[in-house]
């Protein structure tokens, strides 16, 4: 096990590589618009633009360049300046992370629980009307979009219960070191948005893998030897029609991790998300740079979690 962790770690070392790789070549090698002229602004004279891109090292050879970058970001975690604001990049993403994981974590939570439970009853009681009914509220909340969803909740719950402070210009986000009420206050719509699409995929999913699974030999032999239908279902079923589930979650909650973009925007949360479509909006090269790194983080480390949770989740499974 300890092996395979440490290959995996060598591996997502290479993947951060490449990604910041790509992502320089994209943005300085072959970019939409001039960085230097970015940064300087519309109405900056040719000489002011020539003295930022020396400032820059713009008109260093690529290698040294990109070399240069990647040695600030390993040694220093150094994303270089917004061209917007002309702070720090991490600092910066470091403010909004909090709440991006606040609005991920969460979610999660709330949506794997959900989905976990109405799969497994689902599969259950297949066939009867409560499986029709909670399969067909499942099927609703993955065919409606996040956006669509969140519009309706702010305009049907945000007024009534107030639980949303709807104001023009401001955050709905309450960090969670100024008020805990207030921080849960403000992400319980959020919440219940974010994972109702997620909870509807995951319990179709563990729905169908766990009734191929209680047809298995080895849950009728469990049934023969007198063990309680809760114990069949929860310890022998749900443990081996569980994996596919985890495999999604890991990859779902990576990806939320590095922005939930849409349920920031119609919520208003400063979070990650709302930061990167702000600086492609604004051509903020450095800021969508780290956004996507910190993104592929996210995801890669995700990756790695998953596959190290099957050897606990199922012992068919062994990692040489």
């Amino acid at each position: 096990m300890l092996r395979y962790i440490a290959r995996r770690l060598l591996w997502m070392i290479v993947l951060l590589f490449l990604v910041c790789f790509v992502t320089f070549l994209v943005f300085y090698v072959f970019p939409s618009a001039d960085p230097a002229q970015l940064r300087a602004g519309r109405h900056a004279s040719p000489a002011q633009v020539e003295q930022i891109r020396q400032r820059m090292g713009l008109d260093k050879p690529l290698l040294v360049q990109f070399w240069d970058y990647l040695k600030g970001i390993v040694t220093r975690a150094d994303f270089g300046y917004s061209y917007v604001s002309e702070q720090p990049v991490s600092k910066l993403v470091l403010d909004r992370l909090p709440a991006t994981i606040s609005l991920a974590v969460g979610g999660a939570l709330l949506w794997l629980i959900s989905g976990v439970a109405i799969g497994i009853v689902s599969a259950v009681r297949r066939h009867s009307k409560l499986d029709r009914f909670l399969m067909g509220l499942a099927l609703i909340g993955i065919s409606a979009p996040v956006y669509w969803l969140g519009l309706v909740a702010l305009y049907l719950f945000a007024s009534d219960i107030g639980m949303i402070p709807i104001a023009s210009g401001s955050n709905t986000y309450q960090p969670i070191t100024s008020s805990p009420s207030s921080w849960f206050n403000s992400l319980l719509l959020p919440w219940i948005v974010l994972a109702i699409s997620f909870a509807a995929f995951y319990s179709r999913l563990l729905r169908s893998n766990l009734i191929e699974v209680m047809g298995e030999d080895y849950i009728r032999t469990a049934r023969a030897k007198g063990l309680s239908e809760r114990r069949v279902v929860l310890h022998h079923g749900v443990r081996s029609a569980i994996t596919p589930i985890v495999t999604v979650f890991g990859l779902d909650l990576g990806v939320l991790l590095g922005g939930a973009l849409l349920t920031e925007i119609v919520f208003n949360i400063p979070g990650v998300g709302r930061l990167a479509y702000d600086s492609i909006l604004r051509a903020d090269l450095p800021m969508i740079q780290a956004t996507v790194l910190l993104g592929a983080l996210f995801i890669i480390v995700a990756n790695l979690v998953v596959d190290v949770a099957y050897a606990f989740l199922d012992p068919r499974v062994r990692f040489e």
